[in-house]
């Protein structure tokens, strides 16, 4: 097997996207969801790229940094002709990584002296100028990941965040140059290794600059960034319409018979008012934080039988932990963090296991901690990525074709989104 692109992401639902895009831009996909499940490929199946999903965004650095490296040896061992680290289009890390110790090892492993740093992704509204990140047209940092409750951001510039987690110096490239086009990127790329800069951050301001720039870096051994970049780098590679391709994923895609739910362990923004939005049309029930940190195993049962009381053909009901930012810190202090995190996702975990095994087969999950937690509760080594829900969410169903998810990073989608993807599910059954 030879791969145009091998992709290593930092958390499960990054994974998804990049997967989606790598698929709308003419890509056959498949993501995997744990080192070493390459062995699960069917032996006939064709790909073009492999996307493996870790959980390494917030772990100990040095965890995330051997994890990496795992997956970055699998990649290898499938020829892969490039390799992508690809990390949330919000730059989410600490101060002191992850983003950062991670690229610097896969560059010593790669034996390449320099990389590009691209998070921006203009169709979900981030966007790079002059080096600083902007969401939703307002710098990081004063955006809603101010409040985030494992990395919150309280910078914006790219440069600085980065060269505070590597081992290098980082470098702006100004839409100016971006604008005259690819041949001025790699030049400039190639002047900035030259002047020992370990790190490039273009600007990125709409989809011309991506194809631009996935032009300018598409024979990099290494490219980090989002999944903007990584769809630019697939146009590069295979010149196709990204809406014929796109379409014809939809055409070939059919779904799994069987009952679904949605669960939701985001605290982002968005993901507030697309609860909000579900509750108003559809069953939904929160998740009483005291009962899941003492009385777990009996509250799940509870939630269960919820849930398969639902009517298979109504509207997935909704089992959410999504909570205001304020509520949210008051939880934190009540009960730790740590302790806090760990037993929802556990929760979340045990609870889409204990469904699937009373014959749930469609999960829609919102938040990329819990996404990764439900995927390998649920045992999922691989998916073949299908069609986009929205911009960054494919619908994925699991390679031995039991299973059909759709992994939601927090901020991504619509205020509709969980009704829209059920829409989706109608249209192609």
């Amino acid at each position: 097997m030879s791969l145009r692109i091998g992709v290593i992401a930092d958390d499960f639902t990054g994974a998804t996207d990049i997967a989606g895009f790598l698929v709308s831009a003419g890509l056959r996909t498949v993501q995997l969801n744990r080192p070493g499940s390459a062995r699960d490929l069917p032996e006939d199946m064709a790909v073009d790229a492999v996307v493996i999903s870790l959980k390494t965004r917030s772990i100990q650095r040095d965890s995330a940094v051997e994890e990496s490296l795992r997956a970055l040896r699998i990649l290898q061992d499938l020829d892969a002709e490039r390799i992508l680290f690809k990390y949330c289009s919000t730059f989410d890390s600490t101060a002191e990584g992850n983003i950062g110790p991670v690229a610097d090892a896969l560059l010593e492993a790669l034996e390449e002296s320099a990389t590009a740093m691209v998070p921006g992704l203009p169709v979900n509204d981030r966007t790079v100028y002059r080096g600083h990140l902007f969401v939703e047209g307002v710098p990081l940092h004063e955006s809603g990941m101010r409040h985030h409750p494992v990395t919150p951001m309280t910078d914006s510039n790219l440069m600085r965040l980065t060269e505070a987690q590597g081992r290098g110096t980082a470098r702006n490239v100004p839409c100016g140059v971006v604008n005259r086009g690819s041949r001025a990127v790699h030049e400039a790329f190639q002047e900035a290794a030259s002047d020992g800069v370990r790190y490039l951050v273009p600007d990125t301001l709409d989809d011309n600059h991506l194809d631009v720039l996935g032009e300018a870096f598409q024979d990099l051994r290494l490219v980090t960034g989002g999944s903007g970049i990584g769809w630019g780098i697939a146009r590069a590679l295979t010149r196709r319409e990204a809406a014929g391709a796109r379409r014809a994923a939809a055409d070939r895609w059919r779904f799994t018979s069987g009952r679904g739910v949605v669960l939701s362990g985001s605290a982002s923004e968005m993901t507030n008012r697309q609860v909000d939005h579900y509750r108003s049309v559809a069953p939904a029930r929160a998740l009483e934080v005291p009962r899941v940190l003492d009385d777990a195993e009996a509250y799940r049962r509870e939630l269960r039988e919820w849930v398969l009381r639902t009517p298979p053909e109504d509207l997935a009901p909704l089992v959410y932990a999504t909570v205001e930012p304020e509520q949210l810190k008051s939880l934190q202090r009540r009960h730790g963090a740590d302790e806090l995190s760990r037993a929802i996702e556990g929760f979340f975990a045990d609870l889409a296991s204990e469904l699937r095994e009373h014959g749930v087969t469609r999960f829609i999950v919102a938040g990329g901690e819990t996404s990764g937690a439900v995927t390998q509760a649920l045992d999922v080594s691989g998916f073949e990525v299908g069609p986009q829900i929205a911009p960054g969410v494919p619908w994925t169903r699991s390679v031995d074709g039991e299973l059909d998810i759709a992994l939601k990073s927090g901020n991504f989608g619509d205020v509709e989104f969980f009704r829209a993807a059920q829409v989706e599910v109608t249209t192609h059954a």
